[in-house]
């Protein structure tokens, strides 16, 4: 019996210093363990170059994916779509009135507009304000901000549709064949010298 108990004390044991010494194997590598099971950073173009200043946060996704077929709306409140603009080079801006930082980029954006006129430059700020009174108000401010054009969506969808996933404000850069090329969500300075650099890059592309 003596023996017995001896030799189940020293399984015990050995079990127990197994335990500890795995336990601190497992906390010496958690580092090695939790990286390896992280998944792997997106790939990113070669428009990641312009990812600085106050584009910093830019995302430019190596795998490119078309605008969704979404239908929005003119001045008018007739149906427009991304296919709409195909052959240019779209900035598409998600804006709204409740938004502060929307309206605080707004005249980088007109300013952009203004020094790319008469280009294959589109830039496309669609409001998406939910009430008849929002977009009110968003016609207003948007006519202070010449040459930028109002387009909107009322049912505050497409905000969810692009890869911003609802941020705001939300900006898309779209190529001459209709692909998010670039994305950022925040407010950022649109006639920057690095917007334009990457303006510049987008319009010169062939493909």
């Amino acid at each position: 019996m003596k023996g017995s108990k001896a030799a189940g004390m020293a399984i015990a044991g050995a079990l127990a210093i197994g335990v500890i010494v795995g336990a601190g194997l497992l906390y010496a590598n958690r580092d090695a363990f939790f990286k390896a099971a992280a998944p792997a950073p997106p790939a990113k173009s070669d428009l990641a170059r312009f990812a600085r200043g106050s584009l910093t946060r830019l995302e430019t996704p190596a795998v490119l994916a078309p605008a969704p077929d979404y239908v929005f709306r003119t001045r008018d409140g007739a149906e427009a779509r991304f296919a709409d603009f195909r052959g240019k080079v779209v900035v598409v801006n998600l804006w709204a009135m409740w938004c502060a930082p929307c309206r605080t980029e707004m005249p980088t954006l007109a300013r952009l507009a203004q020094a790319y006129a008469g280009t294959d430059l589109v830039v496309l700020p669609i409001n998406v304000d939910a009430t008849a009174d929002g977009l009110a108000d968003a016609r207003s401010f948007i006519d202070v901000h010449e040459p930028l054009p109002l387009y909107s969506d009322m049912k505050f969808q497409l905000p969810f549709e692009l890869p911003g996933e609802g941020k705001m404000p939300q900006t898309v850069l779209l190529d001459r064949q209709g692909r998010i090329r670039a994305h950022f969500s925040g407010e950022a300075d649109w006639s920057s010298p690095e917007a334009r650099a990457l303006i510049d890059a987008l319009l010169a592309a062939r493909a």
